[in-house]
C-alpha cells in the first residue's frame, strides 16, 4: 500500500505539528508514508533519518512563486500527473482545499480522506488533523512529534565540539521569522550571566542569516561570555541537528529550533513574545514563557521586551533540578 499526506502549511513548525499524525497513519497501515509538502517547511532537511518518511516531494507553489510548476491551471495538471506516477492508494489532505481533492482524483488516487471541503474558518492546526483521524480512523492522536537524527553524527558533534557532559550544553534559539518574535540580546545576556554563575556552559547559538539576527548575535559575542558560545548560523538545519541532540536544554524564541528542539526530545523554553500559544505548548516537552502582564499570548501581544530573564532562569532551574 502506498499513502501519500498532503500538507501544505509553510513553515518548519507546522510540518513538525503534523508528525504525530503521518506516524499514526503510518502505524495503523504498517507502511512509510510519502508527504507532499512546500519547500519552505525543510522537510528534506529535518526528515531525512525518519523511518516513517519514504518521499518527500515538493510542492512548487505559493504566492511568491509566479510561474511555478505546480501554479495555476497549468501547475494543477502538472501535479495530478506527477503524483499519479507514484500510483498511491491513499490520500490524507490536511485542508479543505477542492483544488487537491480534484488532484487527488486526477491522480487516480482513489481513496481520498480530507478535512470537509471549504470549511477553512477558524481552523485548529492540531484539533482539526485530530477530528479527521478520529473520525476516518478511529484514531486517538495525543503523541509528541519526534524527530530521528542518526546517532553517528551526534557522536560526531559531541567530539568535533567537545561537548562535555559534565557541563551543561545549552541551545539558545536567539533568532527568529520575524521582529516581533525576535527577543532583545540582553535578555539572553542577562540569562547566560545568570546561568554561567551556577553551572559550567556551553552555549549554542542558533539563528538565520538576515541582519536583524546577526546583530542580536553579534552583540551576545561581544560580551565577557562569547568563550562560553558556538554560533551556529554557518551550519545547515541538517548539520544543527545532532549538535542540538546534544543539549540539555534548549531556549528559544518562537522559532524554527524551539520546534526542531523538542522534536528531537530536548526539553524546550520557548519564548512566547507574539505568536499564538499553541505554537509554545503542544509537545509536553515544552514549556512557554510568557511576557510579563501577560497569562496568554497571540498575534500583536507584541511582548519581546517583556520577557523576564529571572523568569526563564527559574523554569531552567525547575526542569534542570
Amino acid at each position: 500500500m502506498k499513502i501519500l499526506v498532503v500538507q501544505n502549511k509553510m513553515g518548519i513548525g507546522d510540518m513538525i505539528i503534523y508528525l504525530p499524525f503521518i506516524d499514526a497513519i503510518s502505524k495503523k497501515f504498517n507502511v512509510p508514508i510519502s508527504i507532499l509538502v512546500k519547500e519552505s517547511s525543510k522537510a528534506d532537511q529535518f526528515l531525512k533519518n525518519n523511518k516513517i518518511i519514504e518521499k518527500i516531494i515538493i510542492l512548487k507553489q505559493g504566492n511568491k512563486l509566479n510561474g511555478a510548476e505546480h501554479q495555476g491551471f497549468k501547475g494543477f495538471f502538472n501535479l495530478a500527473r506527477e503524483l499519479r506516477q507514484h500510483n498511491f492508494d491513499k490520500i490524507f489532505i490536511f485542508n479543505s482545499s477542492l483544488r487537491f481533492n480534484l488532484i487527488a482524483r486526477f491522480a487516480s488516487i482513489k481513496d481520498i480522506h480530507q478535512y470537509p471541503l471549504f470549511d477553512k474558518k477558524n481552523q485548529h492546526i492540531i484539533d482539526a488533523p485530530k477530528k479527521l483521524l478520529n473520525k476516518e480512523l478511529s484514531l486517538d492522536v495525543q503523541n509528541d512529534p519526534e524527530i530521528s537524527v542518526n546517532e553517528k553524527s551526534v557522536l560526531q558533534a559531541k567530539s568535533k565540539y567537545k561537548i562535555n557532559h559534565n557541563n551543561k550544553n545549552i541551545l539558545l534559539g536567539v533568532g527568529g521569522s520575524g521582529p516581533t518574535k525576535r527577543i532583545p540580546a540582553k535578555t539572553f545576556i542577562k540569562l547566560i550571566h545568570l546561568i554561567s554563575d551556577v553551572h559550567e556552559c556551553k552555549f549554542f547559538l542558533a539563528t538565520g542569516k538576515s541582519k536583524e539576527e546577526q546583530e542580536i548575535l553579534n552583540e551576545i559575542l561581544n560580551t565577557e561570555f562569547k568563550d562560553k558560545c558556538i554560533p551556529l548560523d554557518h551550519l545547515s538545519i541538517y548539520e544543527t541537528l545532532p549538535i542540538i541532540k546534544n543539549c540539555d536544554i534548549s531556549i528559544c524564541n518562537d522559532s524554527s529550533f524551539s520546534h526542531l528542539s523538542s522534536g528531537l526530545g530536548i526539553k524546550t523554553i520557548i519564548l512566547m513574545a507574539d505568536t499564538p500559544l499553541l505554537y509554545g505548548n503542544y509537545s509536553t516537552l515544552m514549556h512557554p514563557i510568557m511576557p510579563d502582564g501577560e497569562s496568554t499570548v497571540a498575534h500583536d501581544t507584541l511582548g519581546k521586551d517583556k520577557i523576564n530573564p529571572n523568569k526563564i532562569f527559574e523554569q531552567f532551574k525547575k526542569i534542570l533540578d
